[in-house]
């Protein structure tokens, strides 16, 4: 057996930090006012947030809750924009809006790097990360992503209604993430369980949430394990053998890079996946007109990655300081929804509509400032071949129960159960 000592022990510091965090009272129930009483773990916001948004661009721009210790909520494009891009005031080490902060000495680290990094350490570990994910390299991965759509619609059989996110959207950046880092294929419903914890169960009590990230890393420092017994040609061994200002990287930011790989890279790009095609099994215009001309689909594409943008990320405020009119204090929560941003008035024309042939359409669907995600090009490709291949096998579908469609609660949304009836 090959010896790295970093991977000796568990994951350095894993109990350690969420005990040394801060956390709050767990708080539940409907919304008085969403202006003062926000929560995005909410069943309505899971299921429609987009009246919500627009009312409270109107009447309360900046949104404020005092569950989850305290946070804020901006409506407007400019806004949005503005606290992503200042990195002096508002620190991304925690960029999941929960019941804990994580200590202020994990920053400028973070647990994911380099999602919850900060400057100047972000930027380091964000360009070791560019290689993997150029648009060169995401195309030597399309022909195997189109065969592997292909062959879940084979799967489908005669069966006249299908789940279109648990039988098609949730398996594709499953499998093609399992493969980047080498994991085992069949291992996607670890992986779901793992995303659900992260991302949904932020309400659930710390215990059951530290169970769940302990999990997630003890899966984790098996394949890094794995890996080092039997070197291969992806990511996960690039990781291990990786350097950094002249050393290899730290346990906990190898197995934090995994573990932002594996959930960030698979449940947003199911949720686009999964929302697009929700929107076109109720929109029979824009699934004809697609189906007529699929030249016109990368356009299309942008326009739901707008209007359905999936991923809200969060800030923490550093120290106290009014900023356009509130006071925010020092550790207040800031969340960056993007979605809201897509759909300000002043920033795009018919914003509350769906225009598939939009010509100009700078979205913040993959977010904005240094955190832009990385994967961008990857998520694209996903979306496009995703769409590509079901247009092509299932170019007559509608939605076959609207009231039996679900959608994910927390900073991720997307359909969690899409029935589909096939025309």
């Amino acid at each position: 057996m090959t010896v790295d000592e970093r991977f000796a022990e568990k994951r350095q510091g894993e109990d350690d930090e969420l005990v040394q965090g801060v956390r709050n009272e767990i708080v539940t129930g409907p919304v008085t006012d969403w202006a003062t009483d926000f929560s995005h773990t909410e069943g309505e916001w899971a299921a429609d947030p987009y009246p919500i948004q627009d009312d409270l661009r109107q009447r309360c721009p900046i949104a404020r809750t005092e569950r989850f210790g305290g946070g804020w909520l901006p409506t407007r494009y400019d806004d949005v924009a503005a606290i992503a891009y200042d990195t002096e005031r508002f620190s991304s080490r925690s960029i999941i809006m929960s019941n804990f902060r994580p200590p202020k000495e994990i920053a400028p680290v973070g647990g994911v790097p380099p999602i919850s990094s900060d400057p100047p350490f972000h930027h380091d570990a964000r360009k070791l990360l560019l290689p993997a994910f150029t648009k060169t390299e995401v195309g030597k991965r399309e022909a195997a992503t189109r065969a592997y759509c292909h062959s879940l619609i084979d799967a489908f059989g005669e069966r006249e209604v299908v789940d279109a996110a648990r039988d098609y959207a949730q398996h594709i950046p499953v499998r093609v993430i399992a493969d980047m880092l080498g994991f085992p294929p069949e291992d996607g419903q670890h992986f779901r369980e793992f995303i659900e914890n992260a991302l949904e169960g932020v309400n659930r009590p710390p215990e059951e949430r530290v169970a769940g990230m302990g999990k997630l890393f003890e899966y984790l420092l098996v394949q890094i394990r794995d890996h080092i017994d039997r070197p291969r040609d992806d990511l996960t061994s690039f990781l291990i053998d990786a350097e950094l200002y002249g050393q290899k990287l730290t346990a906990d930011h190898v197995a934090g890079t995994m573990a932002l790989l594996l959930i960030a890279g698979i449940d947003t790009t199911w949720s686009a996946i999964g929302a697009s095609l929700w929107h076109l099994a109720r929109t029979p215009a824009d699934r004809e007109r697609l189906v007529a001309e699929p030249g016109l689909l990368p356009t299309a594409m942008e326009e739901f990655l707008r209007a359905y943008a999936p991923v809200t990320m969060a800030r923490l405020v550093k120290e106290d300081m009014s900023w356009h009119g509130v006071e925010m204090k020092a550790e207040d929560w800031v969340l960056l929804s993007f979605p809201a941003a897509n759909r300000d008035p002043a920033q795009f024309e018919r914003a509350g509509e769906v225009v598939i042939d939009r010509e100009v359409n700078r979205h913040a669907a993959f977010g904005l400032g240094i955190h832009r995600c990385v994967g961008s090009h990857l998520a694209r490709m996903e979306l496009r071949v995703a769409l590509e291949v079901w247009l092509e096998r299932v170019p007559d579908f509608s939605l076959a129960d609207p009231e039996a469609v679900t959608w994910a609660t927390g900073q991720v949304r997307g359909p969690r159960t899409l029935p589909i009836r096939r025309l």
